[in-house]
């Protein structure tokens, strides 16, 4: 039996062995990290000095956190490091929490709470980011091909800039977290365009070679994002691996860039799992809340489902999606005829998360997707996939006997075939 997350709750599956392999991260013996532990890992950072001498009395501080379509441990960690700056000297009116939205909707109230913890929250400033909103943002330069480079202005209105977040896997741009809090989570809307538009091949067609999940050197979408990044310079980093619950297993703090490029090379190695061979069907969930917040966000865990199913195998998707689509305009792109049709339309007149519809598409075309979710029918059928209300439904049309594969925490999986 395993419990595979379903938004807050789970659904109970009751699997034939013979069957299936279950695809996991490694345990290695890990637990959540008391607030000493965590307060250990801050005072002993990576290619850094320590926090107490890069922040001191009279600087104010800007804290960087993710919003709530990730689980980073933000809570914990950004509640020891506001003690710890206070007990440095700084005011509780000398700091602010801005929230790296993106192009995500804002930071709902109650949100706010689970993010902080009520004592940050009711003590601290907190901005939501608005990367359409032109009062908010300021141009720090200009990107190779004449783009603006713009960031929210509060990145230069305190002196230092702290970033949290958590590390995890990313379809292209490799990792999460590091650079990606300042840009896409702090960038204008065009700024992220120019930086996620690096993904594709107009000239060849595709993903452009070096970008992909867990790629760091070469990749044109982080480079460029690194290079956004190193124009703030920020102070300091916090990046975290939280495990299946959401709480905090490692810490990674330090220099913005080394202490990232650490906490990718840790979390490459405990939630990587070699496979001998691509199976017929693979049940992939995308391990619950706020994994499965929403399809644009949920699309992730199917990513890591490919990479395990063969071609014209099945996947059994589980993504509830109670915020929906996660854009009102993201089944726009599912008119297109197919996906080669779509990424012509991207050429055209690109759009963030017009290359999530893409990669879903290429995905529906060459393998057969079931998803159990809350999203209507007409909008899974629009994307190719069926609905389906059992994953017993689903199987229902595998071939008896047929083999494969369990992944319960599908976002934080990835599977790697030989060859």
């Amino acid at each position: 039996m395993v419990e595979l997350g379903y938004g807050r709750q789970s659904i109970p599956f009751d699997y034939d062995a013979q069957r299936f392999d279950v695809l996991t991260p490694s345990k290695n013996e890990s637990h959540a990290l008391t607030d000493a532990e965590v307060n250990e890992s801050l005072a002993t950072p990576i290619d850094s000095p320590p926090l107490e001498d890069l922040v001191t009395g009279g600087d104010s501080v800007l804290i960087v956190c993710s919003d709530a379509t990730r689980a980073t441990g933000s809570a914990q960690i950004i509640n020891l490091l506001v003690r710890r700056l206070i007990e440095n000297g700084i005011s509780p009116g000398d700091m602010a929490v801005i929230f790296a939205t993106g192009i995500h909707r804002a930071v709902k109230p109650e949100e706010k709470i689970e993010l902080l913890t009520s004592f940050i929250a009711q003590r601290l400033s907190t901005i939501n980011h608005d990367a359409y909103d032109p009062a908010q943002l300021i141009q720090i330069g200009t990107m190779e091909r004449g783009t603006p480079i713009e960031v929210n202005r509060a990145l230069r209105e305190f002196s230092k800039v702290i970033i949290t977040g958590g590390v995890g896997f990313h379809y292209f741009a490799g990792f999460t977290g590091g650079r990606k809090s300042i840009c896409p989570g702090l960038a204008s809307a065009r700024t992220i365009e120019a930086t996620h538009m690096l993904a594709l091949d107009f000239e060849r067609g595709g993903r452009r070679q070096g970008v992909g999940t867990a790629l760091l050197d070469g990749n044109a979408v982080s480079d460029e994002c690194e290079r956004v990044a190193e124009i703030i310079d920020p102070a300091f980093l916090i990046n975290a691996i939280v495990n299946d619950h959401g709480r905090v297993e490692r810490i990674f703090a330090g220099h913005w860039r080394a202490a990232h490029r650490a906490a990718c090379a840790e979390y490459l190695s405990s939630h990587s799992q070699h496979i001998n061979e691509k199976r017929p069907v693979v049940i992939v969930s995308c391990g619950g809340a706020p994994y499965d917040i929403n399809l644009i966000q949920a699309h992730k865990a199917l990513d890591m489902a490919a990479h395990a199913c063969v071609d014209g195998g099945t996947i059994v998707f589980l993504a509830e999606c109670g915020d929906g689509l996660g854009r009102a305009d993201f089944m726009k792109w599912f008119e297109s005829e197919n996906s080669r049709a779509l990424e012509n339309r991207l050429r055209d007149a690109y759009e963030v998360n017009g290359q999530t519809a893409w990669s879903l598409l290429t995905k529906t075309e060459r393998l057969r997707v079931h998803i159990g979710t809350d999203l209507s029918e007409a909008q899974t059928r629009a994307m190719r996939m069926t609905k389906v209300s059992s994953i017993t439904e689903a199987l229902a049309n595998v071939p008896a006997g047929a083999t494969g594969y369990l992944m319960p925490r599908g976002a934080a999986l990835l599977p790697v075939a030989k060859g």
